[in-house]
């Protein structure tokens, strides 16, 4: 009885933590592969907040596959998350698409950008909580790029196609002033 128990309880979580299980790249052009999951207002907010020991300056692009801006900046994304690696910056791409898109349009267009930054799909019924938790200035124009330093701060935010050269200068200050 006890054996037929631990069994459905080993069915039960597997079935449970297979909806939580990340979606996966495959194949050529994914060297890492790029972990999409869902998350909610509370997701976003962990997301945002700031472990003391995690002294890396955080920065969040948020971004859809159907703006057309944010399919232009992209490649620019992908040559900074490559110049910076994680031990120095922590880049989180927030995709802004349907749900649905989790398993097509999204890993469709990573994998053509080529880009193993982490990204993680904003999943809300009303997106205006979730801006205004991200930052009360902005509007929630597409792209939005924001920089954050070791305490949580916004040290730089850019509405629209950032301009690389503008985005490196803040992340190389912020990377040297992260004692």
């Amino acid at each position: 009885m006890r054996f037929s128990i631990l069994i459905v309880s080993l069915l039960i979580v597997g079935f449970v933590t297979s909806f939580a299980a990340p979606v996966q790249l495959n194949g050529a052009g994914a060297d890492k592969s790029a972990d999409i999951r869902q998350i909610n207002l509370d997701g976003l907010k962990k997301l945002l907040q700031r472990d003391p020991k995690d002294t890396r300056p955080l920065l969040i692009n948020f971004w859809a596959t159907w703006c057309d801006p944010c399919r232009e900046e992209f490649p620019d994304l992908v040559k900074i998350d490559a110049d910076y690696p994680a031990a120095r910056l922590n880049f989180v791409a927030v995709s802004l698409d349907e749900v649905a898109d989790i398993k097509t349009a999204v890993p469709k267009f990573l994998k053509e950008m080529k880009a193993t930054m982490s990204v993680v799909l904003l999943n809300v019924n009303d997106p205006e909580p979730a801006i205004k938790v991200v930052d009360a200035a902005w509007d929630g124009q597409l792209p939005a790029t924001f920089l954050y330093d070791k305490d949580g701060h916004v040290v730089f935010r850019h509405f629209g196609r950032i301009k690389p050269e503008e985005l490196r200068a803040a992340i190389d200050k912020t990377v040297s002033s992260k004692q």
